[in-house]
């Protein structure tokens, strides 16, 4: 790392570490409790609310919206472990979980993120967003998967750094903070979560999840759980009535200008070109989740008038069932819905016959699966990615 590619400004500095083996690390300053906001960052700022709003509101209209949190949840974790190198997709998820079978490496992150959000969202009713409940969300992110040696749950106390694959502390393009100038930094950012407010809601966000990023407390799963705090951020802000924003997807596509907007603000201090990104982020994905929930809405009461003269089993049901867990097997349908095996076989054929769902003999040694495919259709957007930079320790 090239201390004179980093200016001195309020959001920190590059400087040598003291002794022998010193080396350039980066300084963090506080979270700032005010900005000065360009014009073009207000209008950003406003479009941002505005479609946050919207998708609020879609979210209090719902009759259930667990028929959206489920889906938009992995949605957001297949976009955000992809950023970081794993190659699943949310077919491959949907596969893997109606499967009772060891999962593959790359879906048992993203399976780890939704259990991750699942626990965070749960222990908010006790724990308020600290320190604490970020360390037990970082231990299910990394709960035996790639990275579970790496203190799973614990703040590093040792150096990393974020560069190319074999990048060394020297050529690195980016070093943290030192491990003993951890505690003051996390517990800034604790208290700029708990203090009252001087910033909107979607740049303390956008803040918050700069400074995560660049304290990277953590020696492997900083993004994932970077991200993560984003939603939870705007949910304990009351800006959502539960996580219903996909923020991952517009990063992932916009992969290298994502990670050279955060490198901006530590050296340029270019906080602008990070908070447009942001912005324009919370934006394209708010949009784009409101329209799928217009179109699953619209599906599922088309489902229930194809149902309505189906007095049979639980056929009514499973169509709600269907759009929380769009792959389903009878052993799914008998749990979930509290009901015999012969009454979960009769209710799927049901909804087969009527076209909702697609029976196919694929699952392992050739388990009999239904899929949704419309709901499916709806949910699955793929997107070409590539590797981003790796995280690497001492």
């Amino acid at each position: 790392m090239d201390a004179a590619n980093y200016a001195q400004t309020p959001f920190g500095s590059a400087k040598r570490t003291p002794g022998t083996y010193g080396y350039i690390a980066f300084f963090p300053q506080p979270i700032p409790r005010s900005l000065d906001l360009s014009p073009a960052s207000v209008t950003k700022m406003a479009d941002a609310e505005a479609a946050l709003g919207r998708l609020a509101g879609a979210g209090r209209l719902l009759p259930s919206p667990q028929l959206l949190v489920g889906p938009y949840l992995r949605r957001e974790a297949v976009a955000s472990t992809r950023i970081e190198g794993t190659q699943a997709s949310l077919t491959d998820v949907y596969d893997a979980e109606a499967d009772d079978l060891p999962l593959g490496p790359d879906v048992e992150e993203v399976i780890n993120y939704v259990l991750a959000i699942e626990t965070g969202l749960d222990r908010l009713a006790t724990l308020p967003l600290s320190t604490r409940l970020i360390r037990e969300m970082h231990a299910v992110i990394l709960a035996g998967v790639r990275g579970r040696e790496r203190q799973p749950g614990e703040f590093r106390t040792t150096q990393n750094w974020i560069g190319a694959p074999g990048a060394t502390i020297e050529t690195a393009t980016f070093v943290p903070p030192p491990a003993d100038a951890l505690p003051g930094l996390l517990d800034d950012l604790e208290a700029f979560v708990h203090e009252e407010p001087t910033l909107p809601p979607l740049i303390q966000a956008a803040l918050l999840h700069y400074q995560f990023e660049t304290i990277h407390p953590f020696l492997d799963g900083n993004g994932r759980l970077g991200r993560l705090l984003v939603v939870f951020f705007l949910v304990i802000r009351d800006r959502l009535p539960a996580p219903l924003l996909y923020i991952s997807p517009y990063f992932e596509e916009r992969r290298t200008a994502y990670y050279e907007a955060l490198q901006g603000v530590r050296e340029r201090g270019d906080i602008d070109t990070w908070l447009s990104m942001f912005l324009d982020a919370v934006s394209t994905q708010a949009v784009d989740a409101v329209g799928r929930a217009e179109q699953l809405t619209d599906l599922r009461e088309q489902y229930r008038v194809r149902v309505q003269d189906t007095t049979r089993g639980s056929a009514n049901q499973l169509v709600d069932l269907a759009f929380e867990q769009p792959v389903l097997t009878s052993r799914i349908v008998e749990k979930r819905l509290a009901i015999t095996r012969p009454s979960a076989l009769a209710a799927l054929r049901i909804l087969a016959d009527l076209g909702i769902l697609t029976e196919a003999a694929d699952g392992p040694r050739g388990q009999l699966r239904w899929r949704a495919h419309e709901v499916l259709e709806v949910l699955v957007a793929e997107r070409n990615t590539t590797t981003g930079p790796e995280e690497n320790s001492a």
